[in-house]
């Protein structure tokens, strides 16, 4: 099967999330994506949570591949390159299709910004970084129960909450709109430090000359 990511005229600011329990949480690539974007006075117009397997194939994923058929030419936020796939023969598809559409992909932990423009050796360092970022999951793994990364009946409505707070509403009156327990929200709100992804700038140091440094840190074969 054939995927195509087709043109759109009007040019839209993409949150891209995807949660995956032995990576990133929702709230953990939130926080990175809000700070960012607080950073560098982005606007974000759509905040998009893909809760699609990462053992589902890209042939297997109409409704995300569906949406950014309808936002070619979009800026997409995303806290990691895993985010997009982690499979190697779909993040090769998966590139070339953003690129050939136009899309600017802002991957902000390793603060870089993929476009049409970029190197070839800017995309294969990122391709590489992912590699060995699937080989040092594989050995932490070892040994370590699977669903270690918490998860909460909360996280659904993250993005609600966040733009709640953004407002400038109580935890007592988002409590109310959602229809959820005060406490149990406000535990929920410190927990995932909520306060400050929707205000603060939490973004980790990037290293001097991005692109530069992923390039320097693909690995050859001895």
């Amino acid at each position: 099967m054939k995927i195509k990511f087709m043109w759109s005229l009007y040019v839209m600011t993409i949150a891209y999330i995807r949660p995956e329990k032995n990576f990133d949480a929702v709230h953990e690539q939130l926080q990175l994506i809000n700070s960012y974007a607080i950073a560098n006075n982005i606007v974000i117009d759509d905040e998009y949570i893909d809760y699609s397997s990462q053992n589902k194939r890209l042939e297997d994923r109409q409704e995300v591949t569906k949406y950014f058929q309808s936002h070619g030419g979009s800026s997409l936020l995303i806290s990691d390159i895993w985010v997009l796939t982690t499979n190697m023969e779909d993040l090769i598809q998966m590139f070339s299709c953003l690129l050939r559409n136009e899309f600017n992909v802002h991957f902000i932990k390793q603060n870089v910004i993929m476009s049409k423009g970029s190197s070839s050796m800017l995309v294969l360092g990122l391709m590489d970084h992912l590699r060995q970022s699937l080989q040092e999951e594989a050995k932490r793994s070892i040994g370590r129960p699977r669903g270690s990364k918490s998860s909460s009946k909360f996280d659904i409505y993250i993005n609600e909450i966040v733009q709640y707070i953004q407002d400038g509403k109580s935890v007592s009156e988002i409590a109310r709109l959602l229809g959820v327990s005060r406490s149990s929200l406000k535990d929920y709100i410190e927990s995932r430090e909520l306060k400050q992804v929707a205000f603060g700038s939490l973004l980790p140091k990037a290293p001097e000359n991005a692109e530069e440094h992923i390039i320097n840190t693909i690995v050859c074969p001895n």
